[in-house]
């Protein structure tokens, strides 16, 4: 196996060597500090197979005995070598390399192991390309050998500071490794490493994206008349800026005292984007005038100049304090004066305004009008900020306290009708616009208040907000303007707007309506509506909160938009569909059957469900292998109300199905369309039906990108296109936890989503309580060493690789690792007995004694169908009784049979149900016991498989145990979800696909065995 790995080698550029395992480690007896050819180093032919590059030799201090250098932690070998008996040192050592493009190096080959240093320099060339791409660059005047040239530098300031500083401690040693000085024995300086890579990438990146769009030449008039015999030094700056030559053209000779005027020019841009050094940086405080109680303000802003440390930010001095006691700080400044003279000069250069400030013999802050105070606060201190000045604005300065729009309206009570039909015509009543501040309706006074201010910033009901004189004049004629009839239907659509659709002079603020339209877009509407009350034929007696369902989902049918009722698992949602079927029957004029998809565990119990609950609908189950096609379903379809179908036969029969117009398409465990480029996805949106619902317990499992999926079906175009989704909400919530994106995600999809959990008394107040634990147990001496083993073999492979492969071997690592605390057995495949060799079996059958001597039933959940086939041959024996086994390979009439034997008072008390099988559509009410034996990353995962026991019609407190062992990553993944629960409770949950963007330390630090994990 080649391993290969990288550097920055200064002056040269990026540069790859590599290791042969296969080559036979030859010891030498040259003398020590000389350097000498690597004994196992790849040769350039076999690096030249993989990467294109230029032939080179570098010199590297590597690890090494006296006789050769130790293996890198990537290189594998069939016969390992000895470990060394002495401690390695660092010496140097000559290895073929090749020069090559970094860009090349973002494609893996599968012959060959990548080192960590390789991803190194790929993390690099990507920051480089986004400060380019962000436009985080400016253009510079440098001399190269005594020439003028034109360079384009990186600008590191903020964010991207922090990034380059976290790229410059993550360098790993190898990295660094070429020797800086011939028989010197340092390695290279990671700090100056990066920037010099960051220079010459980010110059090269800008290059080629300005080669394939207009150059800055593009820019300038043309020249008329002859070419003169020397060109300006600007016209030949910006010429250079494009080409592949950095250099002044030759063919164009220029004046030195040109050049040097240019230089002084560009002067003022070398301090934008300069880190602090020294022991302060300058720091620019942005106050507002005082409160004058008698009458308008006559003092002015006020930009107070402050000198901040560089290393403790708390420790702060006023100018005034600089200029008057300079002596007192002396201990920390030796020059405090030049100081802050020197930081005002900089900061002059990038903001010139400041230039009026300094002035002064002993400038300490800046008095600054109305007209100067905003221009600071919209342009001055970002370009501050940019330059690395800190800068503090007052609290208020943000767009919560800005000028907008606030829509209002009347629409008829929401208990008007039962199903309102027409009612999205509705004319809405008193419907007007109105300026608002924030979320404070301005009234005619405080508008008139505005416009006679005339200023960009004015002090209305105590607090300060920016107005733009001429966006406040377009607001005031767009509130003029005559309006046609707003319905119910527009101002739905208003509300789910996001403010880059709108063609509004302001920002929309809010939209405020009572009424109908109100409740709807409060999420209130199942709470206000008239209850509908299902016909005689129905016989199931509804509970109150599955009136307000059903009479929810008749309304927003009425109304034609789609629905979403995720109610908790058990509370269901079932029989608020059969409800609402069974009402539409019994309405006269129904046309038409409605298509209902689930998965296919769950059509007999749609079947019995319908049977026992709406014995008047006429079901017919599109499903199986003589199923109708052709005219016998056309036939079919005419005299029946609800077609109950699997996803699968859907995909399969989708010519036929999507020929017909459905009354209603419902979708069950709605879930299973939440990949929107999935078949099932993309069948399920060819349907046409008049009402669409989806039924699910979790419209979010892993991503935000699910939810735009289901609600894209249920109501098409509401959350705008998947790109638009992505850059509005699935980065900004699920990246960066921003708070407003999510709030705005919920007003928008509230009115469409109902959501009722078991754990709230106003909706179930007669369940029983439920009761979770972590179930501790430890590992065995032989689990241990397994597990130990597995996370050496993994983290090996781990770190030498990138992307989907390495992902892939990061989940095949926690998997391995949750089949080693499993049993031995499971990891082995070697069909062993199970004996006494896993502490999490024999806490299981202690814990079974304990349940069976109370005559209680238990379910007990695994992910792994081969570990509950293990299982079952020796609870059966331990026990003495039958243990029934639920997987993915049981039938559906088996599966049907098991559940009436478990539920039956005779019943077997052990049910082992695999997840994915067992996880949903399932009730299970016997067992008050639920045992999760291996952990599910995704808590929703693991409540649905609770809920087939935790749900109505349960009498008995439920227990949950959670098996966890201490010292695991079973531990320590479990606590990392705690701290992940605030994401998932602010929109969206979490699958564990996150765990696979962990770095390398974090996932040896999540799969380091503990010493707390062995048992005695």
């Amino acid at each position: 196996m080649l391993v290969v790995h990288a550097l920055w080698s200064l002056g040269r550029g990026p540069l790859i060597w590599g290791l042969d395992g296969d080559r036979p480690v030859k010891s030498t007896s040259q003398a020590v500090r000389s350097a000498r050819a690597h004994p196992f180093a790849a040769d350039v032919e076999a690096l030249a197979e993989i990467h294109a590059g230029k032939p080179a030799t570098t010199t590297l201090l590597l690890p090494s005995l006296r006789t050769a250098p130790l293996d890198s932690p990537e290189l594998a070998r069939t016969t390992p070598r000895p470990s060394p008996q002495r401690p390695p040192a660092l010496l140097p050592w000559v290895v073929p390399a090749l020069l090559v493009d970094a860009a090349a190096l973002a494609e893996n080959f599968p012959q060959v192991r990548y080192g960590a240093s390789v991803a190194h320099l790929r993390a690099l060339a990507a920051f480089a390309d986004d400060l380019a791409a962000r436009g985080r660059v400016l253009p510079s005047l440098v001399f190269e050998a005594g020439q003028p040239a034109a360079r384009w530098r990186p600008v590191v300031t903020g964010p991207d500071a922090v990034r380059m500083h976290g790229l410059i401690a993550a360098m790993p040693p190898v990295a660094r490794a070429e020797q800086e000085n011939p028989n010197g024995t340092a390695g290279q300086d990671p700090s100056r490493l990066v920037a010099d890579a960051l220079d010459v990438l980010v110059d090269r990146a800008m290059r080629e994206a300005l080669g394939r769009s207009a150059t800055p030449l593009d820019l300038l008039p043309p020249r008329r008349g002859r070419r003169p015999r020397r060109v300006p030094a600007a016209e030949a700056w910006l010429s250079a800026l494009t080409a592949g030559d950095a250099r002044f053209p030759v063919d164009q000779p220029v004046e030195e005292a040109d050049v040097a005027a240019l230089a002084e020019a560009l002067s003022g841009w070398a301090a934008i984007g300069a880190e602090a050094t020294g022991p302060a940086r300058a720091l620019f405080r942005l106050t507002e005038p005082p409160v004058n109680p008698s009458g308008p303000e006559e003092a002015a802003w006020r930009l107070e100049f402050i000198l901040q440390s560089t290393t403790d930010p708390s420790l702060q001095v006023g100018a005034e304090q600089v200029w008057s006691a300079p002596a007192g700080l002396r201990r920390w400044i030796d020059r405090p004066q030049e100081l802050l003279l020197g930081e005002l000069g900089r900061a002059s250069s990038v903001y010139p305004d400041l230039g009026a400030a300094l002035r002064a013999p002993e400038p300490s802050g800046w008095d600054l009008d109305v007209d100067a105070a905003h221009r600071f606060l919209t342009t001055g201190a970002a370009l501050l900020d940019t330059a690395g000045f800190r800068v503090q604005l007052p609290a208020w300065w943000d767009r919560k306290h800005r000028l907008g729009l606030v829509a209002s309206g009347q629409s008829t009570p929401a208990d008007a009708a039962v199903v309102p039909g027409g009612m999205h015509r509705e004319a809405l009543a008193d419907f007007r616009w109105s300026l608002a501040v924030g979320e404070d309706v301005l009234d005619e006074a405080e508008i008139a208040e505005l416009v006679a201010a005339k200023a960009p910033l004015v002090r209305l009901r105590g607090q300060w907000i920016a107005v733009d004189p001429d966006r406040l004049r377009r607001g005031l004629e767009f509130l003029r303007r005559p309006r046609a009839t707003v319905t119910a239907a527009d101002v739905l659509a208003l509300a789910a707007a996001h403010g880059d659709d709108l063609d509004l002079p302001l920002p929309l603020v809010d939209v405020r309506v009572t009424g109908w339209v109100g409740d709807v877009l409060a999420g209130t509407a199942d709470r206000t509506l008239r209850p509908v009350q299902p016909p005689a034929t129905f016989t199931a007696q509804l509970r109150p909160y599955q009136r307000r369902g059903l009479s929810w989902l008749a309304f927003l049918s009425g109304l034609g938009l789609g629905a979403c009722l995720a109610d908790d698992m058990g509370l269901g949602k079932t029989i608020q569909l059969l409800a609402l079927e069974a009402t539409d029957r019994a309405a006269p004029g129904t046309a038409g059957p409605t298509l209902l998809l689930c998965p296919m565990s769950l059509v007999g119990n749609w079947q019995r469900e319908a049977s026992r609950f709406a014995p008047g609908l006429r079901v017919y189950a599109h499903h199986g292998p003589g199923r109708l096609h052709g005219e016998e379903l056309t036939a079919e379809l005419a005299g029946v109300d609800l077609v109950i179908t699997t996803y699968g036969t859907a995909v399969r029969d989708v010519e036929e199905v999507a020929a017909h117009e459905w009354h209603r398409l419902a979708l069950d465990e709605a879930q299973s369309i939440k990949n929107s480029q999935a078949t099932a996805s993309r069948t399920v949106r060819r349907l046409t039906a008049r009402h669409r619902i989806a039924l699910t317990g979790t419209p979010l499992e892993n991503r935000l990108s699910e939810l735009w999926s289901i609600m894209d079906v249920l109501n098409p175009g509401l959350l705008g296109s998947a790109e638009k989704f992505r850059s509005r909400f699935a980065i900004p919530v699920e990246r960066h936890g921003d708070d407003e994106a999510a709030q705005l995600l919920r007003r928008i999809t509230r009115p469409y989503l109902l959501r009722r959990v078991k754990t709230d008394p106003t909706i179930i107040d007669d369940l029983p309580e439920k009761i979770e634990i972590v179930q501790d147990y430890r590992l065995t001496p032989e689990q241990a060493s397994l597990y130990q083993t597995v996370v050496d073999d993994m983290m090996e492979k781990i770190e030498g690789s990138e992307g989907i492969e390495r992902r892939g071997r990061v989940l095949a690592a926690m998997a391995k690792l949750k089949q080693v605390c499993n049993h031995p057995a499971q990891l082995l495949h070697d069909g062993s007995p199970v004996g006494n060799r896993s502490g999490k079996v024999t806490r299981l059958e202690e814990i079974l004694t304990e349940i069976l001597a109370e005559g209680d039933k238990v379910l007990c959940f695994t992910q792994f169908t081969e570990f509950g086939e293990m299982l079952v041959p020796h609870l059966s024996a331990r026990f003495d009784q039958e243990v029934l086994f639920l997987h993915g390979g049981v039938t559906r009439r088996r599966r049907d049979e098991m559940v009436a034997r478990f539920q039956s008072a005779d019943g077997p008390a052990v049910f082992l149900l695999s997840l994915k099988a067992g996880g949903t559509g399932l009730n299970l009410t016997a067992a008050n016991h639920v045992v999760h034996l291996d952990r599910w990353w995704n808590p929703a995962v693991e409540n649905q498989a609770t809920d087939r026991a935790f749900r109505i019609g349960q009498r008995r407190t439920v227990q949950v145990r959670k098996f966890c062992c201490a010292g695991t990553l079973e531990e320590r993944i479990d606590a990392m979800i705690q701290k992940k629960r605030a994401l998932a409770d602010l929109v969206v949950g979490d699958g564990e696909g996150w765990l696979t963007e962990l770095s390398t330390a974090e996932l040896r630090q999540l799969f380091t065995l503990g010493a707390e994990a062995v048992g005695e």
